[in-house]
């Protein structure tokens, strides 16, 4: 009995191929944009969430100023080295702790010239940040203590000064100290906030603090967490130890923030998981528009077969056949159009995450609820005209023109 159902329905579909793709449509968009909408989505989750990743899950980065409820952001006194070395001394968890100090300032190597990012700090920053050197060294401890006028070139800096020239021995100018590049970083293009980790110029730090800023101030320290610590734990005793520090009182707010990078991208990937989850969700109501149009093409099927209908119930059909009938139609109908449009979404989010530089992610739970909730808009909407079709009186069906 299915089977000859489904057989005529086909049947059906096929006789006006134009009118049932055009009522299919309507899933076909549906469909297919929830899932290029979801696939993009949560491929832009695993870019931003793997781009924090390569800071590290495990990094912890600490700067004056903080965040006051009454007047918003509020810079503060930098911290010193004492600072620095207390947290490596005090604070159990922290692994390695790397200070810095940076500014803008133009490089210039004979007549060309770039203006870029300078940080002072020690050879742990690169181990922290994950740099890898491709050309010659790292500065040596000696070099960092006595702030020997050397640097270590990002490839973006290297590119732009040097171009196809060697770089390795060459004296540049980076604002009014003059070093020697003794290595050149590894590319590693641009971090999650859209910043080129690769325009950059590495130099100690007291080199960067006698010669740049002129002074022992520390912008900025960067701690990594050892294995088996909890950040959270380690951000707190941090946090307690530089309040004690700065002689900040019980109960008024801190003048330095301290960012945990594992906090932050679990905070990022529920953003854009909700971002995604709320784009399916307006998408989604096309397929309520394609149901809309699958019952009206139903309809018009009912009134433009009445005879039909009428023939099947005076030779004996009974209701529930002739409703299994055109209930079947708009299911196939909607299911035709769920596969199609997965199709669809499935390639059209492939070609939009190729052209926006973003993972490839498929989620097999949307593609089984995107093809169910296309097979239920077909029964939903296609049970009003198939009862319809099931209550004709066929002597009345019969009498139809």
């Amino acid at each position: 009995m299915i089977h000859l159902t489904l057989v005529m329905a086909l049947r059906q579909i096929r006789r006006n191929t134009l009118r049932s793709f055009l009522t299919m449509l309507g899933i076909v968009i549906g469909v297919g944009a929830v899932i290029a909408l979801v696939t993009i989505g949560e491929g832009a989750t695993a870019k931003v969430t793997a781009d924090i990743g390569k800071l590290g899950d495990n990094l912890l980065i600490v700067q004056p100023g903080g965040f006051r409820r009454s007047s918003g952001f509020q810079s503060a006194n930098a911290f010193t080295k004492d600072d620095v070395d207390a947290i490596r001394r005090d604070v159990p968890g922290a692994e390695k702790t790397a200070p810095t100090a940076g500014k803008q300032a133009l490089a210039v190597w004979g007549n060309r010239n770039w203006r870029t990012s300078v940080t002072g700090t020690t050879a742990e920053y690169l181990e922290i940040r994950t740099y890898t050197v491709a050309e010659g060294r790292t500065f040596t401890e000696g070099e960092s203590s006595a702030g020997q006028p050397v640097c270590v070139l990002g490839a973006t800096v290297r590119k732009e000064l040097f171009g196809s020239d060697r770089a390795l021995g060459e004296s540049i100018r980076v604002d009014k100290l003059s070093c020697e590049v003794i290595g050149v970083l590894t590319a590693k293009g641009q971090s999650g906030m859209g910043q080129d980790q690769d325009d950059v110029v590495l130099v100690p730090l007291r080199a960067a603090q006698r010669r740049l800023a002129g002074n022992n101030d520390v912008g900025g320290i960067y701690v990594t967490v050892a294995s088996g610590r909890s950040t959270t734990r380690v951000k707190a005793q941090i946090e307690e130890l530089l309040r004690e520090r700065r002689n900040i009182v019980a109960g008024a707010e801190d003048d330095f923030n301290v960012r945990d990078m594992a906090e932050i991208a679990q905070t990022v990937s529920s953003a854009t998981g909700a971002l995604t989850a709320l784009l399916g969700a307006i998408a989604a109501v096309s397929l309520l528009v394609g149901g809309i149009g699958i019952m009206n093409i139903m309809l018009v099927n009912v009134t433009e077969r009445t005879r039909e209908i009428g023939i099947r119930l005076a030779i004996g059909a009974m209701a529930r056949e002739v409703l299994l009938q055109f209930l079947v139609e708009a299911v196939v109908l909607s299911t035709i159009g769920g596969v199609i449009g997965i199709g669809a979404g499935l390639l059209g989010s492939w070609a939009a995450t190729r052209a926006l530089n973003v993972p490839f992610v498929v989620v097999p739970n949307i593609l089984v609820v995107a093809f169910v909730f296309s097979a239920v808009i077909g029964v939903l909407f296609g049970y009003l005209p198939a009862r319809k079709a099931a209550r004709l009186n066929p002597i009345e069906a019969l009498r139809h023109e």
